[in-house]
């Protein structure tokens, strides 16, 4: 199967909802929630996202999150992810319970593809304190894609994490993940990165691009959002219309997309230093905001 059968068959699949220039959007990826181990890429920005989870809760803006949400090539059981970072699930439920809450599927958490997995694991979890099963996200199901539909002008926006156009990370995910926990997470202790990973491997990032962009040219400039390559990106209209929301790794920052008013961004939440020398953290406008309309092909 070729990248371009495995994006068709995602955007043919995607789960597809409408919005129009009311509706605002947080779209997020490749957070890669570990264990708050030294390997746990995740740990060193987990109050950045923290509070950037909460300030788009508390304005109203539905969560969209692009795959390799969760790190379950490193670590063998969500269990210690759920307990490691509890508070972000807390607010993740809160997005769940409104019906604000969308996540896909990535190559670093496609075991949530069986639904079996999912029913045991992320439908409830044991409260220690209490002694009992707690619901978490009860009937929570994981697609490869989402599109957003405009009640008006019908103009689509497709999600996706990006591992569709990477071979290896789509068809040889378990060898992958097999060679991350046997090897890899070790050597990331010291510094050393998975070549297997777009996102340390530069030929591949772009090899993952090429095909990406082509796939939309050949489907009429589909406004496409991805993350995987862990790679911000933002067209100018009249471009690719191929946007990716960039990671929750970065060293000291997260990036993301904001949807809103007819309008799509490009953001960084980091921690900033005041001059009384406090710290806080900050959000900073990356990109636009550029009208989503101005991607609109006739």
């Amino acid at each position: 199967m070729s990248s371009k059968t495995r994006i068709t068959n995602a955007y043919k699949n995607a789960k597809r909802i409408s919005f129009n220039d009311a509706s605002k959007f947080i779209v997020f990826s490749d957070c890669h929630r570990g264990d708050n181990s030294f390997a746990d890429d995740f740990a060193n920005n987990r109050n950045v996202y923290f509070h950037a989870l909460k300030h788009y809760y508390n304005s109203g803006y539905t969560y969209c999150e692009l795959g390799d949400g969760d790190e379950l090539w490193e670590n063998l059981e969500f269990k210690s992810i759920l307990e490691a970072h509890k508070n972000v699930f807390e607010v993740l439920q809160l997005f769940f319970k409104e019906g604000r809450l969308y996540r896909l599927l990535g190559n670093h958490d496609m075991v949530y593809r069986n639904q079996k997995y999912v029913e045991k694991h992320l439908y409830s979890y044991f409260d220690k304190v209490t002694g009992k099963d707690k619901p978490l996200f009860p009937n929570v199901t994981f697609n490869e894609g989402l599109v957003l539909e405009h009640e008006e002008t019908k103009q689509e926006i497709f999600m996706m994490h990006g591992h569709q156009a990477d071979w290896w990370n789509y068809r040889g995910w378990k060898f992958n993940r097999f060679m991350v926990r046997a090897l890899w997470r070790q050597l990331q202790i010291f510094g050393i990165g998975d070549p297997t990973s777009p996102a340390k491997n530069f030929k591949e990032l772009i090899k993952v691009e090429r095909r990406t962009k082509r796939w939309i040219i050949e489907n009429k400039n589909t406004f496409t959002i991805t993350g995987h390559t862990h790679r911000p990106r933002f067209p100018e209209p009249g471009d690719i219309a191929y946007f990716n929301d960039g990671s929750c790794v970065h060293p000291r920052s997260i990036t993301g997309l904001e949807i809103e008013k007819g309008t799509i961004s490009l953001i960084k939440w980091q921690i900033a230093t005041t001059e009384s020398g406090t710290l806080k953290v900050i959000r900073v406008l990356l990109e636009g905001p550029q009208k989503i309309s101005d991607y609109k092909t006739e």
